[in-house]
């Protein structure tokens, strides 16, 4: 029964719960009530396996893993956020951060799924199916899921910051995390992603070294990126980025990030039409 059901089908079922999660969680606020944590769980966790299938479908279609095309980077990254508030969000015990990630998360894949465009035809596996590459990208696009949720609890920082200064606690202000559980989540979340995005740069540069030529400008994108999250980190560290700041850098560094990704996938699929081009020259003069 499950095989008239395509990659892309999985993916707007996984869209579809996290609509809810968010449906849920607003209806909640509007009532002036916390929104159900167990419920906005258990919708994300639905919505989290579903993606999971459909990525993996798609993984099958294309022999490898499913980060081709911009598409797939989009929906890799809302489910290596949604994966990590999983497990982060029953230490935090925040219903907010659920609602918030259960928000950002049906926006990016519904955006995702409309645009059409951004899903490009069938394609030769990444990197000529290295699985290095692979590797580094995975883990590439996995810290950007981190700084995803990361932006999401400087979002909770500020308006916690906002209360307080304000000295307004009621309404959906009353459910927020104090300040320095959300700090304290924010450093790990900064610490966590800076080293996994770290652990993709050394992998993707073995490669690199011995294909030189496959490294553009675009791809030096990732290498800022981290450069500009590990300068937050230090910073952070040494109490010279604190607070608003602190949550500021978070928030624009991740809207930085996402444009960098877009970058990085286009000059990816050039590089790819260039490899196709020059074999097929090379098949046609043999």
């Amino acid at each position: 029964m499950f095989a008239v059901f395509t990659d892309r089908h999985w993916l707007w079922f996984a869209a579809g719960f996290y609509l809810l999660g968010f449906l849920a969680g607003t209806v909640s606020l509007l009532r002036g009530g916390r929104p159900s944590g167990t419920l906005m769980y258990a919708l994300v966790a639905v919505g989290c396996a579903l993606q999971l299938i459909g990525l993996g479908e798609r993984g099958k279609a294309v022999g490898g893993c499913p980060l081709g095309n911009t598409f797939e980077t989009v929906q890799f990254t809302a489910w290596s956020a949604i994966s990590l508030y999983l497990v982060v969000g029953v230490v935090f015990r925040s219903s907010l951060l659920g609602y918030l990630t259960a928000s950002l998360m049906a926006a990016l894949t519904i955006i995702s799924l409309s645009i059409h465009s951004w899903d490009s035809p069938s394609r030769a596996p990444l990197f000529g199916g290295n699985p290095w590459i692979e590797l580094h990208a995975a883990l590439a696009v996995f810290s950007y899921g981190v700084f995803a949720l990361l932006a999401l609890t400087a979002l909770l920082f500020l308006f916690r910051h906002f209360s307080l200064k304000s000295k307004n606690l009621d309404g959906w202000f009353f459910f927020l995390p104090s300040i320095f559980d959300l700090d304290r989540i924010a450093l790990r979340l900064l610490s966590f992603g800076v080293a996994l995005l770290a652990a993709s740069l050394a992998v993707g540069s073995i490669y690199w070294i011995r294909e030189s030529a496959v490294v553009t400008p675009a791809k030096l994108l990732t290498l800022t990126v981290w450069i500009a999250y590990a300068a937050a980190l230090v910073l952070r560290l040494r109490g010279r980025l604190l607070a608003r700041r602190f949550a500021w850098t978070c928030v624009i560094l991740f809207a930085a990030a996402l444009i960098s990704l877009r970058l990085v996938d286009s000059s990816r699929q050039e590089l790819q039409m260039v490899r196709a081009s020059v074999g097929a020259i090379w098949t046609g003069g043999r």
